[in-house]
């Protein structure tokens, strides 16, 4: 039989799970979706008995996909949600109700803006680190938020854990912690290997120190590592994998997805010095990411980072995001009065398909599809802007609407959206740029890079060649590479990168006339986040 290696990826939506062979073909692939909560306005919250539920069924159909196999490697990946755990290892719930079920903070709830806030406040050092200016996506807001408001949640628990090493420990006992996961998400710092005390007593969660940080990681492991003595029996049995299967550490979702796309040889050319300056790559799903590397630190305001391997050994990770992009899009088409009869009429189709090809039928001959949007216009910051604002209270903003609320409507305001969202991509390029990186090639993965319009949209408005990766779902390969390394089928990560990942078709910038038109919608956008800004002003003032 085939040796293979399986990754697993838990999304905000669904669990998946691929197996591939030690050259990075895919042999199954399964997928079950899994439950979220959304009981307020900007919260978030699931249930790790639900996510293990699902990790267990799509590791046991996509095996059944593969056929005999011989499973020799394990590896995870994972939203940077905060599942909470007792010392009986059962979740804590995290819901102010109670609810026992509800035992994870997902990483886009915004509960603890106000705790975030307060640690900005402090001018902390080591928030040098995440572009000067922490996010209530990351933990730290999250522990305090759950310290001030459930204490008894607080008391009870003996284990906060990032949802990647929250599947690493139920899989294998083992406690440790990614460091991938800690210094980005955690403020831990990994080119020093240690955690700041200092931050932890400052901010109002200096307990945490006092127990020298017992409950959120004191042996931090890099990307690769072989956890414990590998899969144990119980989780072996509900996975239908051999019981002391290796297991890696594990890596954020996104940072699985830049691992399976960013070493992968382009123009005859892997990633070295001068390469890592061209590359971003580009994750994007409910929302987005990008990951830019070096060889040194480089401190970009708004960008999270500079971490040094938290993706590729070795090289500094600056990482930008949108913190709602598939999201976004998804919310504009569903809640538009046009929706239910466009739905109905792609039947089998998606919906982004049909509205796609709707787009096309509008501009006719000539025209271009983005002009279709000279007088309408989205500033995509729904949900705050993660880079390079790092403003988590900016929303979103159209100008250009008329009382019509037709199919074409909803087409003209879904392209709208995404050209916002490519705007936005081009500003963290920018802002990426002029701090040393040269970024000229987007390599693309996720549920994004499945539209057309998005890809067009992006190469158009950034100027940048986009190129997808031969294996759409990079994100699993990535994890899938972690599970090799854990099994010491390749020496290092370059070399599982390289033999393992492969770039496929490429989308290219249109033309000057459209690099025009971006570049004022690139300035609308700008001027955009101006007036939102003065209306902020002007509403003080009253």
């Amino acid at each position: 039989m085939d040796q293979v290696v399986l990754g697993v990826d838990v999304g905000t939506g669904s669990a998946r799970a691929a197996i591939f062979d030690l050259a990075g073909h895919r042999r199954g692939h399964a997928v079950h979706p899994i439950r979220l909560w959304q009981p307020r306005p900007g919260w978030a919250e699931q249930s790790t008995a639900d996510i293990w539920a699902a990790v267990c069924a799509c590791v046991r159909d996509a095996l059944a996909m593969a056929g005999p196999v011989a499973p020799i490697g394990l590896g995870f990946d994972a939203t940077c949600s905060l599942a909470v755990a007792g010392s009986d290892g059962q979740g804590v719930s995290v819901d102010p109700e109670g609810d026992p079920a509800r035992d994870v903070i997902v990483w886009m709830d915004h509960r603890a803006t106000a705790q975030a806030e307060r640690i900005n406040a402090t001018g902390a050092e080591v928030l040098r680190y995440v572009g000067g200016r922490i996010s209530p996506e990351m933990q730290t807001p999250k522990l305090l938020w759950l310290r001030e408001q459930l204490p008894a949640a607080w008391e009870r628990a003996a284990l906060f854990l990032d949802l990647p090493d929250w599947l690493t420990w139920r899989a294998t006992g083992d406690t440790a912690r990614s460091l991938c996961t800690t210094v980005c998400k955690w403020t831990y710092l990994g080119h020093e290997a240690r955690w700041d005390a200092a931050y932890f007593r400052r901010i109002g969660l200096g307990e945490l120190a006092e127990e020298e940080f017992a409950r959120i990681g004191t042996r931090i492991l890099p990307l690769g590592t072989t956890l414990g003595a590998g899969l144990s029996a119980a989780a072996a049995g509900e996975l239908g994998l051999p019981a002391g299967l290796p297991v890696s550490v594990a890596a954020i979702d996104a940072h699985a997805g830049g691992i399976g796309m960013i070493g992968a040889s382009l123009d005859g050319a892997g990633l070295d010095a001068g390469t890592a300056q061209r590359r971003l790559a580009l994750i994007g799903g409910t929302s987005s990411c990008h990951m830019a590397v070096s060889p040194e630190p480089r401190f970009v305001p708004g960008v999270w980072g500079p971490y040094l391997s938290a993706m590729l050994p070795g090289l500094w990770l600056a990482e930008g995001g949108q913190s709602a992009t598939g999201a976004l899009l998804d919310h504009i088409v569903r809640t538009h009065p046009a929706f239910p009869a466009v739905a109905a009429d792609a039947g089998s189709e998606s919906v982004f398909a049909a509205l796609n090809a709707r787009l096309q039928s509008l501009a006719g001959g000539p025209q271009p599809v983005a002009t279709l949007t000279t007088g309408l216009h989205v500033f995509p910051d729904f949900h705050g802007n993660r880079s390079p604002r790092a403003d988590p209270g900016l929303r979103g903003m159209i100008s250009g609407l008329d009382l019509s609320a037709t199919a074409d409507d909803l087409a003209l305001l879904y392209l709208a959206t995404v050209q916002g969202i490519a705007c936005g991509t081009r500003h963290i390029i920018e802002s990426l740029n002029a701090q040393g990186w040269a970024i000229d090639t987007l390599l693309t993965c996720g549920g994004d890079a499945r539209n057309q319009v998005f890809l067009q949209a992006h190469a158009d408005a950034t100027g940048c060649r986009v190129v997808l990766p031969a294996e759409p779902e990079a994100v699993l390969l990535g994890a899938a590479i972690l599970g090799a390394l854990a099994a010491g089928a390749y020496a290092d990560m370059p070399t599982a990168m390289a033999a393992m990942t492969r770039m496929g078709r490429e989308v290219l910038p249109a033309g000057p006339d459209l690099r025009d038109f971006y570049d004022r919608k690139y300035a609308v956008h700008l001027r955009l986040h101006d007036d939102q800004m003065a209306y902020r002003q002007l509403m003080r003032e009253g």
